[in-house]
């Protein structure tokens, strides 16, 4: 294939990508089913919420197994069957809620839908970096941003079809679209060949680890650096998903003043979510373009600092206006750290493994993904300032980090 074809190629990689993390993204949107399921079947506000306490931790699993399977078997393979299992998660969903069965949500939504999320998560960001050496941290920034838009949607539509159709419709509906969209996306994944590069582009090691460098993750999890990167990751999601988690309730508390009606209140809930979720995507693009500016450490120093003190001043919000703008920059680096991870992990140990190296950091999701909402929804009293601390130590693990030594100057 020429250089002009190979070109091309990675960009329709890119739409691809962004197209089935849109549809990925939409998992982010829990909270518009929750309250409708906890009214139709009187289940407790935590027992209904461990559904996507499952969801988050399997995709991290996931997403940790799959990075590994993406460098054996290709990324069409893992996205093809992340795709088929997330729809078919989906559709149970709606059957679980026909038949009054939390144990088969947890089954459905939680580990099925969870697990081809991983796989189809992971799959576009390890595939982009090997495309774009050269927009390393724009095109994963790019791909993760439709993760992050995808509750957009989801929080404006699904509110009008849970009222004008119920629970279970709507996850038949939502089943279909990505059974057909995820695996049709999936089937435009390809490797880059072996050696090839941008044109005009050369590696610059103050740019990070070249591919003949590159760590293994046996190699990469023996090095401080990783762990270290492993907690940054933790410690941002933790706080980050947490707030998503409960932000559809907690937006109808703040304009319950104004509003009573049960179906308006939860359309206003929806949509803080949506505008906020906007950001979350958003966010995922600027943040990672900038860390090609300023460096992926900086990017993370700042989001840290300045969440830590945004969660200590929202208790104090009692505004519908303002509690929206804090919300959407806390979902806005909430996002960029998911963006800039990706680019982080490589410039580290290197692209030629990355696809495991970075899958299993995604274990940080996993956990943060049960500790998050876990807080969130069992002291919710201190919920916020509990987030504050797992930021400030975030912002001391990026302080202290310093990239590894590369392998080539390491001693025999």
């Amino acid at each position: 294939m020429s250089a002009e074809n190979l070109e091309s190629k990675r960009w329709w990689i890119a739409v691809a990508a962004v197209i089935m993390q849109l549809c990925l993204g939409t998992v982010y949107a829990w909270s518009v089913f929750k309250k409708p399921l906890m009214t139709a079947h009187g289940w407790g506000e935590t027992a209904t919420q461990v559904t996507f306490m499952i969801c988050i931790g399997v995709i991290g699993c996931a997403a940790a197994f799959g990075g590994a399977l993406v460098d054996k078997k290709g990324p069409k393979f893992v996205a093809t069957i992340g795709g088929i299992l997330f729809g078919i998660g989906t559709l149970l969903a709606g059957v679980a809620d026909q038949a009054g069965s939390l144990l088969l949500l947890y089954l459905s939504f939680g580990l099925i839908a969870g697990l081809g999320n991983g796989f189809g998560y992971v799959t576009p960001i390890a595939t982009l970096i090997r495309w774009f050496p050269d927009k390393r941290g724009l095109v994963t920034g790019l791909a993760v941003m439709g993760f992050g838009a995808g509750a957009f949607f989801m929080g404006q539509i699904a509110p009008k079809m849970v009222i004008s159709m119920g629970v279970a419709k709507t996850f038949y509906i939502w089943g279909v679209i990505f059974l057909i969209l995820v695996t049709g996306s999936a089937q435009l994944f390809k490797n880059p060949p072996k050696g090839w590069l941008p044109a005009g582009f050369k590696p610059s090691a103050a740019k990070g680890v070249s591919a003949a460098e590159s760590f293994t993750f046996d190699e990469a999890k023996k090095t401080s650096q990783w762990w270290m990167l492993w907690g940054m990751l933790f410690l941002n999601v933790s706080a980050g998903i947490g707030l998503l988690s409960q932000l559809s309730p907690m937006a109808q508390d703040i304009v319950k003043k104004s509003i009573t009606d049960p179906a308006k209140l939860a359309m206003a809930g929806g949509s803080i979510l949506a505008i906020a979720s906007i950001f979350n995507g958003l966010g995922r693009l600027f943040w990672a373009w900038t860390s090609d500016a300023i460096g992926r450490r900086m990017v993370f120093i700042i989001m840290f600092i300045t969440q830590a003190i945004l969660y200590l001043v929202l208790p104090q919000i009692g505004g519908e206006f303002m509690f929206t703008l804090i919300a959407c920059y806390l979902l806005a680096c909430y996002g960029g750290g998911f963006a800039t991870m990706p680019a982080f992990a490589a410039d580290s140990f290197g692209p030629t493994y990355i696809g495991r190296v970075y899958g299993m950091m995604l274990t940080a999701w996993a956990a943060a993904g049960v500790v998050g909402p876990f807080v969130f929804a069992s002291v919710k009293g201190i919920a916020l300032y509990v987030a504050a601390v797992f930021l400030i130590v975030g912002l001391i693990l990026a302080i202290f980090y310093k990239r590894p030594q590369p392998k080539a100057a390491k001693p025999a």
